[in-house]
């Protein structure tokens, strides 16, 4: 991908040089080749139109996508809509949350005040936030940058969601998570961490002189004419803004509210589709930092056990079939977003989308455009047969470095994974020893010798190994469905908050009980006993709490080792008004 805005007279002497050896000035002067091109984009379009069109549909919440490919426009294209309540259709240069997409333009921000000699990545945080806590530890920003660092991230922590909706000052947002234990030591391993893109934008305020906004305005979208990019403010108005949704029980709804003062440098920035590709082309042309700097941040980062992280700085580093993968997503209230791009082959993809909790996969969905580009489609490989002989020592509990558990079933021929916690995935055999999830890059390998099963690693498109050793403990014991009178679910129907902005909607259909998280699809509960009840899509559970009349008043949920409490805010058939 090329920078069409050439300013100096050497480039442009260099640019014309350049026309007498490039296939595309050949292409130019070849009248039936310039048409036979132009066809084979359309048909891609197509192609990409038409796989679009069938996830993102008119009358809903939809996306914006901008495909290009050697610097020619594949396509760019809005589909669904902006507004619900007015009809408004998402057009192409229309404004979205990027969330986590943010910590590039972080990263970036951090190396460009390297390159100016007023840090240095191997600097200690605390050389900028003097009497922050690292209990003694070396927390360098290439630490922080990489994920490696060790911090929790303050979005993990319980007492962070009924804060979500207050505006909170940096210093008190580092007060959340400052105190807390480290998670590991730096180095040890890699851990996503929220915590730490916040100390960044920290330390580039305190370099800079200026705020994380102003920084960002005046050092990145002013330069590079990214008028369609900003800090994110809800009393602003900021032209070509579009409103997030989420799926809830009635179908979609407005997203609650999130202060962009908590996400930050970690996802507070604003975009289109079209300055987000500026915004490549602009980094691969070195028009903000040097390309062996950028090299810097597309390079993986390495643990203390020599083993990389999948991650450089703000972005995850991949390859498909031989092509490197520079990519990050992002998902915020109302949101998912999505950017990859393959540098030595010309491609880029930007999707955004104004939705969550609806079942689609935008990250997914920009991979498959990505490939498409490539004319490399992704296709499942074709499995081969096992006998249950040779799937039955694979069976059993593994834990991660993480103390996350990972159970291996057999049903039959068939082998299935699921982490503690989180839904249950077939596994196909492409050998003894690999296996492969259905419509994914993800793989399973085992690990051990003479047959003897040791360990699992497992890949997924993105990131690093996720390393599991075998344990000796049983599996779980199955659960038994009770049999139950419906006509009992009705003390049990309402809606019970977990946090303001979190809330659990149960209701009765068919004589089943479902239930909803916010921002999440419905799913079916299961009874164990009259308040007891398990779901099968995930490793979950709900137990009921009754009052002295048998009416429910609560319920806790318990997932992934957190038991999380919920008092009943109203039954499903109140109305607000009378």
């Amino acid at each position: 991908m090329k920078n069409i805005r050439i300013c100096l007279a050497a480039a442009v002497l260099a640019a014309f040089a350049a026309l007498f050896l490039s296939p595309s000035a050949v292409f130019a002067r070849n009248p039936a080749v310039t048409r036979a091109a132009s066809a084979a984009d359309d048909a891609l379009a197509g192609r990409m139109d038409a796989f679009l069109s069938s996830i993102y549909k008119p009358g809903e919440p939809g996306a914006a996508v901008l495909v290009k490919k050697n610097g020619r426009i594949l396509l760019r294209k809005g589909y669904g809509l902006a507004d619900m309540e007015l009809g408004v259709p998402i057009a192409p240069d229309m404004v979205f949350r990027l969330g986590s997409i943010t910590k590039q333009f972080t990263a970036v921000g951090i190396l460009k005040l390297a390159e100016q000699g007023k840090l240095s990545l191997d600097d200690d945080v605390t050389a900028f936030l003097p009497g922050y806590p690292t209990g003694g530890k070396a927390v360098t920003l290439k630490r922080l940058l990489t994920h490696t660092s060790g911090l929790v991230s303050y979005t993990d922590l319980p007492e962070w969601l009924p804060l979500r909706r207050k505006d909170m000052s940096l210093e008190e947002l580092v007060d959340l998570f400052k105190d807390k234990p480290a998670e590991f030591s730096p180095g040890e391993r890699w851990q996503y961490c929220n915590s730490g893109y916040v100390l960044l934008g920290a330390v580039i305020e305190k370099v800079s002189g200026m705020t994380y906004a102003e920084f960002v305005r005046k050092e990145i979208f002013e330069p590079l004419e990214m008028r369609h990019s900003d800090y994110d403010s809800p009393t602003r108005i900021i032209p070509r803004r579009i409103g997030g949704y989420q799926k809830g029980n009635e179908g979609y709804e407005n997203a609650p509210y999130l202060s962009p003062t908590q996400p930050y440098a970690a996802g507070a920035l604003l975009s289109s589709v079209d300055d987000m590709t500026v915004w490549i082309e602009s980094l691969l042309a070195g028009r903000l930092i040097k390309r062996e700097t950028l090299e810097k941040a597309f390079t993986p980062g390495i643990l203390n056990n020599g083993r990389t992280t999948g991650y450089g700085y703000g972005w995850f580093i991949s390859t498909y079939h031989g092509r490197r993968i520079i990519e990050h997503g992002g998902g915020i209230n109302g949101f998912i977003t999505a950017m990859l791009f393959a540098p030595e082959d010309g491609v880029s993809v930007i999707l955004l989308t104004n939705a969550i909790g609806d079942g689609r996969d935008p990250e997914a969905d920009a991979f498959r455009l990505a490939a498409l580009a490539l004319g490399d489609p992704y296709v499942d490989p074709a499995p081969v047969v096992l006998e249950e002989k040779d799937l039955e020592p694979l069976v059993g509990v593994y834990v991660n470095e993480r103390g996350v558990d990972r159970f291996i079933t057999r049903e039959g021929g068939r082998l299935f994974a699921q982490r503690a916690g989180g839904a249950k995935y077939e596994l196909f055999p492409l050998s003894a020893d690999e296996y492969f999830f259905k419509d994914s890059l993800s793989r399973m390998r085992v690990r051990g010798k003479a047959g003897a099963v040791e360990g699992l690693e497992f890949t997924e498109r993105i990131g690093p190994v996720d390393d599991y050793a075998r344990t000796d403990r049983p599996l779980p014991a199955p659960r038994v469905e009770a049999s139950l009178d419906p006509a009992l679910y009705d003390r049990l129907t309402g809606v019970y908050e977990l946090s303001p902005d979190f809330t659990i909607t149960i209701t009765k259909e068919d004589g089943r009980l479902m239930g909803m998280a916010t921002g999440q699809p419905k799913v079916e509960l299961y009874p164990e006993s009259e308040t007891d009840f398990f779901l099968k899509v995930a490793d979950a559970r709900i137990v009921f709490t009754l009052d002295a009349s048998g009416q429910a008043v609560g319920l806790t949920l318990y997932q992934n080792g957190l038991a999380l409490p919920a008092k009943k805010i109203k039954s499903s058939f109140e109305t607000p008004f009378s």
